[in-house]
């Protein structure tokens, strides 16, 4: 309903029945709105609710999306009626200063009042600010090389063409990035990209995007290794695989490749080492892999349940520390399916270590060591005593057992955080990493060849720890082509680090 209120009707009952109907759409209104409110809160518990009844992540995106986008267009559609504000606090941030800006000025026609026709003097301005989108252009950059030649002895001269990351081919550094980028960042497999070139009028076949990213990969082949040894040289790490199945054309179907992820993370704690993620492509998950990987690695390594990191302590120079979040899982579940009082309460045992470990987060080792010394070693150490009383209660094969043999078989790594303050309780770390990994396996499907998975690790590397060091990855990879065709010294690699590059280019972060 829109009034004119410039021009509201003055008959008495015209207005009580027009003051009715309005009321009668700001109710049918706020109760259509509390009814979507209804649902996304139910969706949202969903979220959290046992494994047979949780959605899908991006089903769950999807919902949230129309229900969203449902209440505004309610909202809009009664113009006249002040909005009812949101449940949800606001999370808008201020928009970049690095943004280029567009002034746009909105002025009187005539600096004289209407009123009485005296002249109008400024008394300040509004001032807002609107987001706005430039359609991705593509352009030819046409490159012109006058010859010259010498009267006298015949000799020609000419500028020497410049250098191109394919050897022969179309895509400047910006484009191939642009191709690497939507497929290993925004997970866009090569032949919907092509579908998007055509829609710009190029016609660039998937075989030839496909060649682009095998030639751009070759030239980050090298910052990758780089990357890898940085990464390997230090002495706090989390480890943990994701499959990834990749294409077998003899056997007429897929089998199943795995990636190797390797997280520094020590932000927590204040480290000195800029966080970093790596990759590293296997075609199976035997202990042989990580062992080749971690040759070189001495310290401290946050593991899963998987039995082949264990024969990477044989010889003292890893020491493992177990993961607290998946002891805890296993007694969520049990809680979950059978709503054991036994599970509930040695999930509240852990959950008070966790709300210590909350509170010492950000601070140093020393600090965060007093504080769990103090606060989380007997909580901790009365957790062993009680579940090593109730093993002998329950059946030996069932679920609950399960859960206690397996906290306690992998007890000195859980409890290694109680003698070093640099120790995390989990390995959410390395967890976040392969999120990245399985949003890409949803929309690739599979990788085409044990290649394509080397090629998936190298990319991903690059733009994790990028996007860790809080680097724009388009920004980050088109500079870092560039500056390699250009001839980048292969001995300064580390100048093109994420965290490096950052600092040279603080307004592209």
């Amino acid at each position: 309903m829109r009034l004119d209120l410039e021009n509201l009707p003055s008959d008495v009952d015209l207005l009580h029945r027009l003051v009715r109907e309005m009321a009668s759409v700001v109710e049918s209104r706020d109760g259509e709105i509390e009814r979507l409110q209804s649902i996304i809160k139910k969706l949202q518990r969903a979220q959290f609710g046992r494994r047979s009844e949780r959605l899908d992540p991006d089903q769950l995106a999807l919902a949230l999306e129309d229900l969203d986008s449902d209440i505004a267009r309610i909202q809009e559609s009664c113009p006249g009626v002040e909005k009812q504000p949101s449940e949800r606090p606001s999370h808008r941030k201020p928009l970049p200063d690095h943004l280029p800006r567009e002034d746009v000025l909105l002025d009187i026609d005539d600096a004289v009042c209407a009123c009485c026709g005296g002249a109008l003097h400024a008394m300040g301005e509004s001032v807002s600010e609107m987001l706005d989108w430039v359609p991705a252009q593509l352009r030819v950059i046409r490159i012109t090389r006058p010859k010259y030649a010498c009267r006298v002895c015949e000799t020609v001269a000419q500028a020497p063409a410049p250098e191109r990351l394919i050897a022969g081919g179309l895509a400047t550094p910006a484009l191939l990035t642009q191709v690497l980028v939507s497929k290993y960042c925004d997970h866009t497999p090569l032949y919907r990209q092509s579908q998007i070139f055509s829609r710009h009028g190029v016609d660039l076949a998937r075989s030839t995007l496909a060649g682009w990213v095998g030639g751009a990969c070759w030239w980050l082949e090298a910052l990758h290794e780089r990357l890898c040894k940085n990464v390997f040289a230090s002495d706090h790490l989390f480890a943990d695989d994701t499959p990834v199945p990749v294409l077998d054309p003899g056997r007429g179907r897929t089998k199943t490749g795995r990636l190797w992820v390797y997280a520094r993370e020590q932000r927590p704690w204040g480290g000195p080492e800029p966080p970093a993620a790596i990759y590293l492509f296997a075609p199976d998950r035997k202990a042989e892999r990580p062992a080749s990987h971690l040759e070189r690695f001495k310290g401290v390594l946050h593991v899963d349940g998987y039995a082949g990191f264990e024969r990477l302590a044989a010889n003292g120079d890893i020491v493992l520390a177990a993961c607290w979040a998946h002891t805890r899982r296993k007694f969520y579940e049990v809680a979950e399916a059978t709503g054991s009082p036994m599970a509930a309460e040695a999930l509240r045992r852990i959950g008070e270590i966790y709300a210590v470990e909350a509170e010492a987060r950000g601070q140093s080792p020393p600090h965060r060591l007093a504080a769990r010394r103090g606060r989380s070693k007997p909580a901790v150490e009365a957790l062993r005593v009680w579940l090593e009383a109730q093993l002998p209660r329950i059946p030996g094969r069932s679920s609950l057992a399960e859960a206690i043999r397996y906290a306690l078989s992998r007890w000195d790594g859980l409890t290694r955080f109680l003698h070093d303050g640099r120790i995390e309780l989990d390995t959410n770390p390395v967890e976040r990493a392969i999120r990245p990994v399985a949003l890409g396996r949803k929309n690739h499907l599979f990788a085409g060849s044990d290649g394509g998975g080397d090629r998936w690790a190298i990319v991903c590397s690059l733009i994790e720890t990028a996007k860790l060091n809080s680097v724009e990855p388009y920004a980050y990879l088109a500079n870092v082509l560039q500056r390699m065709v250009n001839g980048h010294p292969i001995n300064r690699l580390d100048e093109l680090l994420p965290w490096a590059w950052k600092a040279g280019n603080p307004v592209k972060t």
